[in-house]
């Protein structure tokens, strides 16, 4: 009996991209929050770990809503892991209260992907969180940091950026 390997994943042809080419990304994406009861402490106070799980969210909603599919870049053959992250929370979210996760691609830079993000009340006059993420492209296969970004990826990803070096 013969083994066959499974072949490469590979971008199915989309539209996502060509709905980029002509995007400006220089605003924030709103993405909008309530704390459940599984996202506290025993005292009602969102968990610190919460707060990661929504700005990821926040990040994977919005490439979507540019038309860029997150499960479409990871079949590009790389994953994008968090080898960066600094939080600073300025306030804590209690039970039952609403928030929005203000998120905008600030660079991408070789292979470096630098998010930014601000956690504030639906009407933006209290600041509970700012933070900055940087994700890298990692080869799947090989399990190692790729030397450029798949040219599919790296297109989208300069035209949402509008800063790609």
């Amino acid at each position: 009996m013969t083994q066959t390997t499974p072949e490469q994943p590979k971008l199915p042809p989309t539209q996502a991209i060509d709905k980029v080419a002509n995007a400006k990304f220089e605003s924030w994406f709103e993405y909008p929050i309530k704390v459940q009861p599984h996202h506290t402490d025993y005292a009602g106070i969102a968990w610190h770990g919460t707060y990661l799980t929504w700005m990821e969210e926040a990040r994977v909603e919005c490439l979507r809503s540019i038309g860029i599919d997150f499960a479409d870049l990871v079949s590009l053959g790389c994953d994008l892991p968090v080898v960066d992250l600094s939080v600073r929370y300025h306030r804590s979210l209690q039970l039952g209260m609403t928030a929005l996760i203000k998120t905008r691609m600030l660079e991408v830079t070789g292979v470096r992907i630098n998010w930014d993000y601000k956690i504030v009340s639906p009407d933006g006059q209290e600041l509970y969180v700012s933070a900055q993420v940087t994700l890298v492209a990692l080869d799947r296969e090989r399990g190692k940091i790729m030397r450029q970004l798949p040219p599919a990826m790296k297109d989208a990803l300069a035209r949402i950026s509008g800063s790609y070096q």
